[in-house]
């Protein structure tokens, strides 16, 4: 805002306005056309996305089994944990029987 008022304040920006150099030939047009994009395909932009997806796809699912083997393996350790811990139990009950 402070560029605006000090612009306003010292009047207009001195420029260029010479009309010395006039063009006096006729310029010919420039008819080539190899600043015009290629017009792109839309298979090809959801050919990368798929494979994107599938990449990040791939990779939830192997985070997903390596948690589910995990968790089976957690589970399994608690099962025999708990089942050592009924035959301490039951032994030592037999002890005092």
């Amino acid at each position: 805002m402070a560029k605006n008022r000090n612009k306003k304040k010292n009047g207009l920006a001195a420029m260029d306005v010479s009309t010395d150099q006039t063009v006096m030939d006729a310029q010919a047009m420039d008819t080539l056309e190899s600043a015009a994009p290629k017009p792109h395909s839309g298979g090809s932009l959801r050919k990368t996305k798929g494979v994107q997806m599938k990449m990040t796809k791939n990779v939830r699912k192997k985070k997903a089994m390596a948690k589910a083997i995990s968790k089976s393996e957690k589970l399994e350790e608690r099962i025999t944990r708990s089942e050592s811990k009924i035959e301490r139990t039951k032994n030592a009950k037999q002890l005092y029987e």
